[in-house]
């Protein structure tokens, strides 16, 4: 008897070209999950001092009376500012949007450039101004003046993308323009908004600074004076503590506001601006608001700063410094805008090719740990590097590694969008004609998303060469930025001589501000 030859398999389904696609290589794979690891740091340094300290103890330093003033300080700060900066925001944005408001394309670059003046110099400007100015008033002063432009760019991005049939509708059925913008307008805002809010507040609780020349304490303000006076105290990872649960806080509740509701139109609706709104007899009280706005948010430092150059004269002026300082800073910002954006790169790759809980939590991981304080960030990696890589410590290789972590996402978004609209199919082209996948990336991926990497670049570059609290914690011995000779100057209340440095970063930053109105004029033709 012959034996029955044994069954055939079933022939392996043939693996598509998107599934081979959607794999990332061993490099990809390994640099992702570093980064990830890296992204922990922080907040498992906050875990790590709670345990350390033993919960009783922690548990007597958050409930000291000093805690309750700061966390009264911090929140009043942001349930008043967020809400001011609001305001401010959607009501320049419609002005110029939606109205016939005379110089709308002076009035559209005007409300971004205060992007261009850090918070502290703002701060430095008031007080040349009132030097007795300090505490909340004066917080909520300067940082409105400086932060309601991240109200401002989504809020007059969105409305210039709304389909205008929706408005003109309601004002055919009998509604006026108070009632239009409450019931059509104002909730087709509230993504640009509720985001808008979530940067303001982010940026409240991690400036230093603007409140410690104003002598306003927040939470991060006492946790570097803790830092100078104990390194590493248990009251000062304590606060470091209440401060991560603050932001973590912002993020899940950003979140629960936002919800699942999309706005998304149904076909491309009608390719036509809105007709603009006559303001008849509203039109000079608008055009004096909008000025007021202006000289508050750039004349006064604009105008402080050229003040007090007069008053210094040329000796203020001392150029070896001063180009010193410059060449450090665009050293230091140009190593993080190019590190940040290559390790940019295989993020996007695993967002942007694969799908599911991965894709997410790698994404997600970095969004989470730049929203935390720089100073959080700091501190935790000089723990970390006290405790396992004591080579690290105060080394340009950590500090640069500090602003990756701290500015990932400004580089991710850009990378993100220009590899979403590289179709897969020139890449499997290329591969198809014998490329490598490294001659395949170089020779085509990277030639279509370049632009989009080098405005997340840029937007690093000038974070970087304006950051200010992390730098003074990591920065090596010798290190002068212009932002840490500028704040050396300040703090010795020589504001003439901090005055050059302060219009040098202001200089520095008009470039990208540029681009990022640009960015957001483009993003809302489309």
């Amino acid at each position: 008897m012959v034996a029955a030859a044994p069954p055939v398999p079933p022939p392996a389904a043939p693996v598509s070209r998107a599934d081979r696609a959607s794999r990332p290589g061993p490099l990809v794979s390994i640099t992702v999950a570093i980064l990830v690891a890296a992204t922990c740091i922080p907040l498992g340094y906050v875990a790590w001092a709670t345990v350390s300290v033993g919960w009783t103890r922690a548990y007597e330093l958050v409930v000291r009376p000093r805690v309750g003033e700061l966390l009264v300080n911090t929140v009043a700060l942001v349930l008043i500012t967020v809400p001011l900066c609001v305001v401010i925001g959607v009501g320049a944005a419609w002005l110029v949007e939606r109205t016939d408001l005379p110089g709308r394309t002076l009035w559209r670059p005007l409300f971004v450039a205060p992007l261009a003046v850090p918070a502290f110099v703002n701060s430095y400007a008031w007080v040349g101004v009132i030097p007795s100015l300090h505490g909340l008033p004066a917080g909520v002063l300067v940082t409105s003046l400086s932060y309601f432009p991240f109200m401002y760019l989504p809020v007059a991005a969105t409305l210039r993308r709304l389909d205008p049939a929706v408005e003109e509708s309601a004002r055919a059925l009998g509604s006026g323009s108070a009632g239009v913008f409450l019931r059509v307008t104002l909730p087709q805002l509230r993504l640009a908004i509720l985001g808008g809010s979530l940067l303001v507040a982010l940026h409240l609780l991690a400036e230093f600074g603007a409140f410690a020349m104003l002598r306003f304490d927040t939470f991060t303000v006492a946790i570097f004076q803790q830092f100078q006076a104990t390194f590493d105290g248990a009251a000062g990872s304590m606060l470091a503590g209440v401060l991560v649960l603050l932001c973590l806080a912002l993020l899940v509740g950003e979140a629960a506001a936002r919800g699942n509701a999309r706005f998304a139109r149904i076909g491309s609706g009608a390719p036509r601006a809105s007709a603009p709104i006559h303001l008849r007899h509203s039109v000079i009280p608008a055009t004096l608001g909008l000025t007021a706005l202006a000289v508050l948010a750039i004349g006064v430092p604009v105008g402080t700063i050229v003040r007090w150059l007069w008053l210094g004269g040329a000796d203020v002026w001392v150029v070896d410094d001063i180009l010193s300082a410059l060449g450090q800073t665009i050293g230091l910002a140009s190593a993080a805008a190019i590190a940040t954006t290559v390790l940019a790169f295989p993020v996007a790759w695993v967002a942007v090719r694969s799908t599911g809980v991965l894709a997410r939590v790698v994404e997600g991981a970095n969004y989470v740990t730049s929203s935390l304080p720089g100073i959080v960030t700091a501190l935790a990696l000089v723990t970390f590097t006290i405790q396992f890589v004591r080579p690290l410590y105060q080394s340009l290789t950590l500090i640069v590694f500090a602003y990756v972590l701290l500015f990932m996402p400004r580089a991710l978004v850009n990378v993100r969008a220009g590899l979403a609209q590289v179709p897969p199919s020139l890449e499997e082209a290329a591969r198809s004609l014998g490329s490598s996948p490294t001659a395949t990336f170089l020779r085509v991926t990277l030639r279509l998303t370049a632009p989009a990497a080098a405005a997340g670049a840029s937007l690093v570059f000038v974070a970087v060469a304006t950051e200010l609290t992390a730098t003074l914690l990591l920065a090596p011995t010798g290190t002068r930025t212009l932002a840490m000779m500028f704040w050396s100057f300040s703090s010795e209340l020589d504001y003439a001589a901090a005055a050059p440095y302060a219009l040098v970063l202001v200089v520095l930053a008009i470039p990208v501000t540029l681009l990022l109105y640009r960015q957001s004029t483009k993003a809302a033709a489309l």
